[in-house]
């Protein structure tokens, strides 16, 4: 059984100071077994003997400390006993000195002034027997060439020589000290002219001469005349080495010899003239100074120019480093020479520079951009199936067109056109951003910022890029292949829609160009509207001449297929001729390029029933529910009244044949075929038909009609334009022969064709 809880404060608590021992022996008794009484009284003996123990200690522990104490007590009463007497014993030794004392001062007292007239005439006497050896003296460190050791005797004993200057026997002494101080004046000038003495030396040789009082004004030019002479050895020497040396090396090279030396110069002219009690007038002084700087910095920094001008090809990271180190040069200069500050010129060079680095960039743009021409170029001019024709040689001639490609090709092409361009422009603004690091020293300038982002990189790369890309593929519509034309004016209508926006977008983020500043700032920036604007007119202007070569091309061959063929003694049609179906082969090899670029575009609603025609051989059979001219034309062409006549001529004469040309397939295979078919009619005009040339005629514009159909947006133009070729060319039959073929047999012929 567990004893009695013990509460605090309780009288059965029998550590605290409210145990009652009846009380608590009483609940034991009550509570408790036999055993754990016997336990109690065991621990209650085990605790009360360690208690005994415990306190035996402390009192063996007291007692040594009194016995200690005690001992303490008595060391101190002999050793202040001791000190009393060694007291007493000071007190007596004072006693005595004073006595002896008084004794020495009665004895000296009458003597007194005597020996201190005695010690004064004895350093008079030491003063004046250095007088005496004091030539002898100065000719020594001279001939050591100790020039420092001997001015300082010489001003240590200046005073004394003028007090005792006028008496005859120092006049001699004066006079020999003055022929060595102008031999010393002379070397120490001889080693200012000396172009080996270093600079340290020199500065020592001016000190010496202004503590003989030299005239300031005299040395002070003398010393900018010497170290003026040096500066120009070592800008001479960097105008020669600079070419060998990358833009950091030359900077490194510049501060550490010509801006240390000139920190030196300008340091210790303030403290030899500028510092010193006997100066010149301090505005005569910083004037010669000022001037000397002004001359030499105005030098260096114009070689520093001409190095930044001669490194086109300098990496960007060297040339910014430079650029970097050549600010943080002159900053620590200005804090030495604040007279005027160099930093604005250097500011002007580092925008400099970035404006030349932006324009090496785009001169690289313009090469690469070239160089994608040319391989594009070189990559249409590639070998390429070639059609065969059967008639003469003259359907094959250089004029003739040479059209056949490779869609994907194509579609290859301008995208590698494109995207080598766009990704071109990015790495150069990649490389454009070493200027923009934040550490940099020089771009906490706000007018550096605003120079070089807006005016060298937006402006003076990019936009110009950009007007650089227009002015040439307008300026090389006349001497590229017609497939080249296509494709630079499919580039330029993906700028439009996406790559100005893209590039300009780039370069206003990565750049930190605000495009919502102030009117002032907006007025700096080419407008993405405008950009894209010119884009757009120079796409539509290669199309119209791409458009305009192709049709003339095809025209070439239809009137050379014309002008080489006697009409008038033709014989009897029995297929097509080769010019009209190398007319459909190109006019189908321009759609298979134009499709590969272009979308469809929109059709008129009279082409709607022929555009379901997939073949040749079906738009023969529907041809009769288009165009049925064939024996009710033959049978009314000798009858047709002249007024009908003119009727008919002037509807065909109201088509466009130069209307505005649209981006998309249909509208430029419209402008081509409309151009070759006026051709053609302008050359029947000029000749003269029989009746198997009338029926020839026939049969070409019938086969024309059945294939070029599915080109155009509105067929009715080129049946109208083919119906007027007939017509022009039955004008011009002779009379008798105006025989039309029958249409069956019509129909016959181009299918075989």
């Amino acid at each position: 059984m567990e004893p009695p809880e013990k509460p605090r404060g309780s009288p059965f608590d029998i550590n605290g100071p409210d145990f009652n021992p009846d009380l608590y022996l009483q609940k034991l008794f009550k509570e408790c077994s036999l055993k754990h009484i016997m336990d109690c009284e065991s621990e209650v003996v085990k605790d009360c003997q360690l208690l005994n123990s415990d306190m035996q200690t402390l009192v063996y522990e007291n007692y040594n400390k009194f016995i200690l104490a005690t001992d303490t007590i008595k060391k101190m009463k002999t050793d202040f006993k001791k000190m009393e007497d060694e007291m007493e014993m000071l007190i007596q030794n004072m006693n005595s000195i004073t006595s002896f004392s008084e004794m020495i001062t009665s004895t000296l007292q009458g003597t007194h002034g005597q020996i201190s007239k005695l010690s004064g005439v004895h350093a008079l006497l030491k003063k004046l027997q250095f007088l005496f050896k004091l030539p002898g003296k100065l000719k020594l460190l001279l001939q050591e060439e100790d020039y420092e050791q001997a001015v300082q005797e010489f001003v240590k004993t200046q005073p004394i020589l003028d007090y005792y200057g006028d008496l005859d026997s120092f006049q001699g002494i004066q006079k020999d000290c003055n022929d060595i101080l102008q031999k010393l004046k002379t070397k120490l000038r001889d080693q200012l002219k000396n172009k080996d003495t270093s600079a340290k030396k020199l500065i020592k040789c001016i000190d010496l001469l202004l503590q003989l009082q030299e005239p300031s004004d005299q040395l002070c030019s003398e010393y900018l005349t010497f170290v003026d002479s040096r500066l120009a050895e070592q800008l001479s020497s960097m105008q020669i080495t600079h070419s060998g040396q990358d833009a950091a090396e030359f900077m490194d090279s510049g501060a550490n010899v010509f801006l240390t030396d000139l920190c030196l110069i300008v340091t210790s002219y303030t403290d030899m003239f500028l510092n010193r009690t006997n100066s010149l007038e301090d505005s005569e002084a910083v004037g010669k100074l000022n001037s000397f700087v002004i001359r030499n910095m105005n030098s260096y920094l114009e070689i520093v120019q001409l190095k930044l001008e001669g490194t086109s090809e300098e990496d960007t990271a060297v040339l910014v480093s430079a650029l970097d180190r050549l600010y943080c040069r002159l900053q620590a200069f200005n804090s030495l020479f604040t007279h005027v500050d160099f930093t604005v010129k250097g500011m002007e060079l580092i925008i400099s520079a970035a404006h030349r680095q932006c324009r090496n960039h785009l001169v690289s743009l313009k090469s690469h951009f070239a160089d994608s021409l040319a391989r594009v170029k070189q990559s249409l001019a590639a070998p390429k199936y070639t059609s065969s024709h059967t008639e003469g040689s003259v359907y094959t001639s250089n004029k003739s067109l040479d059209l056949s490609s490779n869609s994907a090709l194509s579609t290859e092409l301008l995208t590698s056109l494109v995207l080598a361009s766009v990704e071109k422009v990015k790495g150069i603004l990649q490389d454009l951003l070493l200027f923009l690091q934040p550490e940099l020293t020089f771009i906490s300038k706000y007018n550096f910022k605003e120079a070089f982002c807006i005016d060298g990189v937006r402006e003076g790369l990019v936009v110009s890029f950009l007007h650089h890309v227009t002015a040439t593929v307008q300026a090389s519509a006349h001497k590229v292949p017609l497939q080249l034309l296509l494709l630079l004016s499919k580039m330029c209508l993906e700028y439009e829609s996406n790559s100005v926006r893209y590039l300009l977008n780039v370069t206003d983020e990565w750049f930190s160009i605000n495009i919502n500043a102030s009117r002032a700032e907006q007025e700096l920036l080419s407008s993405e509207a405008e950009i894209c604007t010119g884009m757009k007119t120079a796409a539509q202007y290669l199309m119209n001449q791409y458009v305009f070569a192709a049709g003339s091309a095809l025209s070439v061959m239809v009137k050379k297929s014309v002008d080489t063929r006697d009409w008038f003694h033709c014989a009897e049609p029995r297929t097509v001729r080769a010019a009209m179906k190398r007319v459909i082969e190109d006019i189908t090899t321009i759609d298979c390029q134009v499709g590969a670029l272009f979308e469809e575009g929109t059709r008129t609603g009279g082409s709607s029933d022929s555009s379901r025609r997939v073949s040749a051989q079906q738009s023969a059979r529907s041809y009769q529910h288009h165009s049925r001219w064939g024996t009710s034309a033959a049978s009314q062409v000798s009858n047709v009244s002249l007024p009908a006549a003119a009727i008919n001529k002037i509807f065909s004469q109201n088509i466009d044949i130069f209307a505005p040309i649209q981006f998309s397939r249909i509208s430029i295979l419209t402008g081509i075929i409309n151009i070759t078919l006026k051709a053609l009619l302008e050359c029947v005009r000029l000749k003269t038909f029989n009746k198997y040339g009338l029926q020839q005629v026939q049969v070409d514009t019938h086969y024309l009609k059945i294939y070029l159909w599915r080109f155009v947006a509105d067929e009715t133009v080129i049946r109208n334009l083919l119906d007027e070729v007939v017509r022009s060319v039955t004008n011009r039959c002779i009379d008798g022969d105006k025989q039309l073929m029958e249409h069956g047999i019509l129909e016959i012929i181009c299918e075989k064709g």
